[in-house]
């Protein structure tokens, strides 16, 4: 369940009133609101933007450390501060006695790659009128879980990197998933990219956004609104996959997030 947790690093009105919750752990959220006339809000020095009722939403990546610090400036110009307590996690590590592959990827790659990753980029960037950040999200689609955010393997001491979403699997193509929250289409892929395949982005507003990777079918097209339950495409096998599977991944601006933490264990 969401829990809040905070510690009032610079006494203060502004800080006094800061009401937030969530999950306040590495890949995890917090939503709260400020006072009325907030001039600003920050986490680590990260602008959050402020919806009109005075809402925010803020997240933690995956390797975020054990203190956050909101920093708010009220209406009269003051600046006060709020520590948060994030708790760290045990993540899924795999030590495997073999050397990690050398070598970087060849131009001839990153000449297809290049483009994607600005399309990718372009996408993260837009600002929508979305409200889904508002929401508890539900699961795109049931089935297994085949791969989780945060796993990560080590070659002989040497890090890999590791999972940046969660793998659903229900074992053929063709499974429709849905919208886990409302949202705007930011980015369905011409063609398959390289590594994602038939790749899905929405924006959900206030910086947070999802990706669908190796989709069969997109059923949305960009700029369109969609709601959350949406059948909006597809499983499939897409871009750089071993089987049909959906991979599901969560940003908020920089962040990346455990898509589990905004959902819930499946039923």
């Amino acid at each position: 369940m969401p829990g809040s947790s905070a510690d009032a690093a610079t006494p203060g009105p502004a800080a006094a009133r800061v009401a937030f919750s969530g999950e306040l752990t590495q890949g995890g959220w917090v939503r709260g609101t400020v006072p009325a006339g907030t001039r600003a809000l920050s986490l680590d020095g990260q602008p959050v933007p402020v919806a009109a009722d005075g809402s925010w939403f803020a997240a933690f990546d995956r390797d975020a450390g054990t203190r956050a610090m909101l920093a708010i400036t009220a209406a009269d110009g003051s600046v006060a501060q709020a520590q948060i307590s994030v708790t760290p996690r045990a993540w899924k590590i795999e030590h495997v006695n073999i050397a990690r592959r050398t070598g970087g990827p060849t131009e001839a790659f990153m000449k297809l790659r290049r483009p994607e990753l600005a399309q990718i980029q372009a996408a993260r960037a837009r600002q929508t009128d979305a409200q889904g950040w508002r929401e508890h999200f539900i699961w795109p689609v049931k089935g297994r879980i085949s791969g989780r955010f945060g796993s990560q393997r080590v070659y002989r001491g040497e890090p890999g990197s590791y999972h940046s979403g969660i793998d659903i699997t229900t074992g053929q193509s063709g499974t429709p998933f849905v919208a886990p929250a409302d949202g705007v289409v930011t980015l369905v892929a011409g063609k398959p990219f390289t590594l994602e395949g038939n790749l899905l982005m929405i924006d959900h507003g206030m910086g947070l956004n999802s990706a669908f990777l190796h989709c069969s079918q997109i059923l949305v097209k960009e700029g369109e609104h969609v709601k959350q339950g949406q059948v909006i495409g597809k499983i499939g096998m897409s871009g750089r996959a071993t089987g049909p599977h959906l991979h599901w991944s969560i940003k908020w601006e920089n962040a990346r997030l455990d898509p589990l933490l905004f959902t819930g264990p499946m039923d």
